[in-house]
């Protein structure tokens, strides 16, 4: 079977597990009614289905070059982008002043995860702009809003960022592209940049590039960092692109996956920059375009997760091997209980990890409408587990996938192995999930805990909400929150970050696992509400009893400090 859109999940999610009707009744999002919801879920649904999906196999099969200083991409991809490009799809979110649609978070995430499961390759592309339209809205100059907002939201130019150099990875405050005045209101660029996804295209009228350098006598480390908007074509009087700048591609990375995507090597030899935000505020500015991008990179591990799921089931309800072990089986190895441990394993955390990307958007959109500085905390909070947990389901995901194609799984005609492959990179860029859990126990509990347990108290009254119609799931959400209450509080009496950072990958991963279980039993709830047939029910039973137990080891794990991690010395590990 053909890929297919998630578009029921996501309208339950934001109709019955969302409180969107709150968010409906602000002034910024008071359009957003339950129709124009549905119709722009159903939308993007075909738009997935019928236009992106095709295009997945041959991104694969016959990636992007470089000719002769020329980024050729792969076949159909222009056409795939241009239907983005003209539905609106980009600017989902962007400032109506500028073309956008201003649309909530939410929804522009709901698609952008559906494009991911469709082809990952090319959502690339429109989630770049997307993160440099936000970065302009919040940090350029009315100027160059008016000339570059319209045309990045409108997909006529794309996006990209320009932080990694050879020597400068996740220490960003490494780097040593330069930027001189010069004396008109321009800069010139010099350096070279590696890992930028979309760094060229085909078919787009200009690429926009927000690139990171320092100005003469700038102060070392991140301080010394000022941000810049670098056209590959710089715009003429007339808005329209005219003389090419001195950026051009190197080269193409040779990469595991995601082979549609064209990731470069950039090089920038005194181009015409224009400074975004004030001096020295570079990663001020970058860190708007990062923000999103990290929450939109989670929903990439999760729609990648959506479509190897999708193949997964298509292929376990048609392979016949061995006997069947229940009396009314299909006779196909969905039957097996092996199998369908690993896809109801899938199936759950594909949901968890989804309502939480899902309420970590809501919670932005509740900031943006005014409600209240806890949203924003709530979103900041929610942002590093979105982005490491959706990428980590992403994976997991993807691997078992593989396992339940068997030895079919390993030939990469089946497309099983694809989804592994490209969804890998997810976990590593816009921070690696490692340096996604350090600032979560790091920057993110600086509060003393307080958005944390803000969270908690939450868990536990849903819980006791449940317990009438479900005591023994109630029970053990309630108990897994005490719990994870109980090693937040060591995290933050810890005064020696290095004693957090050594957990933090696993109270990361129990945090979500708690929430995991707070909105699989949401969803039962609002499923017995509307007298459902109860799959949410089952759904949420085998995520409560078989995934939620997982934390307990987990925040065994958070809880054991730093000092083990440092017994064996070098040469212990070496020998």
């Amino acid at each position: 079977m053909p890929y297919r859109a998630a578009v029921d999940d996501y309208r339950f999610l934001i109709e019955d597990v969302l409180d969107f009707a709150t968010l409906r009744s602000t002034d910024r999002f008071s359009e957003a009614s339950e129709d124009v919801t549905g119709a722009i879920l159903s939308e993007a649904g075909r738009l997935c289905d019928d236009v992106l999906a095709p295009l997945q196999r041959g991104g694969d099969l016959h990636p992007a070059k470089l000719e002769n200083g020329v980024v050729r991409t792969s076949p159909g991809f222009a056409e795939g982008y241009a239907a983005i490009a003209e539905g609106g799809w980009i600017g989902m979110s962007a400032d109506p002043e500028f073309g956008g649609m201003g649309l909530p978070m939410t929804l522009t995430s709901a698609v952008n995860e559906m494009m991911s499961g469709a082809c990952l390759s090319l959502q690339l592309a429109p989630l770049m702009s997307q993160g440099q339209i936000e970065a302009l809205e919040h940090h350029a100059s009315d100027a160059i809003k008016n000339l570059y907002l319209p045309k990045l939201i409108s997909g006529e130019w794309t996006g990209t960022m320009n932080l990694t150099e050879p020597q400068a990875g996740s220490d960003v405050g490494a780097l040593s592209s330069r930027a001189e005045d010069n004396g008109d209101g321009t800069y010139a660029v010099s350096g070279q940049k590696i890992y930028i996804s979309w760094g060229d295209n085909d078919f787009a009228g200009n690429v926009c590039h927000l690139v990171l350098a320092r100005l003469p006598g700038a102060p070392a480390g991140t301080k010394g960092i000022s941000l810049f908007l670098v056209p590959k074509f710089i715009p003429d009087e007339n808005g329209e692109p005219g003389q090419r700048n001195g950026v051009s591609v190197v080269s193409l990375e040779h990469k595991m996956g995601l082979h549609g995507s064209p990731t470069a090597v950039m090089q920038y030899d005194k181009a015409t920059g224009w400074m975004i935000g004030r001096e020295g505020g570079g990663m001020a500015a970058m860190f708007t375009m990062m923000n999103n991008a990290r929450l939109g990179v989670g929903e990439q591990g999760i729609g990648a997760a959506e479509g190897a799921y999708q193949l997964a089931l298509d292929y376990a309800l048609e392979r016949k091997q061995g006997r069947s072990p229940v009396e009314s089986g299909t006779g196909t190895i969905v039957d097996h209980a092996d199998v369908r441990r690993m896809l109801l394993s899938m199936k759950a955390d594909i949901f968890a990890s989804r309502a939480i990307a899902l309420s970590c958007a809501y919670a932005s959109d509740m900031a943006r409408a005014g409600q209240g500085d806890e949203w924003a905390a709530r979103a900041a909070f929610l942002t590093p587990i979105t982005k490491a947990f959706g990428t980590d389901v992403g994976m997991s995901v993807a691997e078992m996938g593989v396992q339940v194609h068997g030895g079919m799984g390993f030939i990469e005609e089946t497309g099983a192995a694809q989804f592994s492959r490209d969804v890998r990179v997810t976990a590593i860029y816009e921070g690696t999930n490692g340096i996604q859990a350090m600032d979560l126990v790091g920057r993110k509990m600086m509060d003393g805990g307080e958005a944390a347990n803000r969270l908690l108290d939450e868990i536990e009254a849903d819980a006791e909400t449940a317990r009438d119609p479900f005591p023994r799931m109630a029970d053990a959400v309630w108990q897994a929150s005490e719990t994870l209450r109980e090693a937040t509080e060591w995290i933050t009496a810890q005064k020696d970050m290095n004693q957090r950072f050594a957990g933090a990958v696993p109270y990361l991963r129990a945090f979500a696992r708690v929430l995991g279980g707070q909105l699989h039993l949401q969803a039962a709830m609002a499923e017995k509400a509307a007298g459902g047939s109860g799959a949410r029910e089952k759904l949420a039973r085998f995520y409560i009893q078989r995934l939620l137990p997982e934390h307990q080891g987990l925040l065994a794990h958070a809880q054991t400090g730093a000092e083990d991690l440092y017994a064996l010395d070098v040469e212990d590990l070496r020998s």
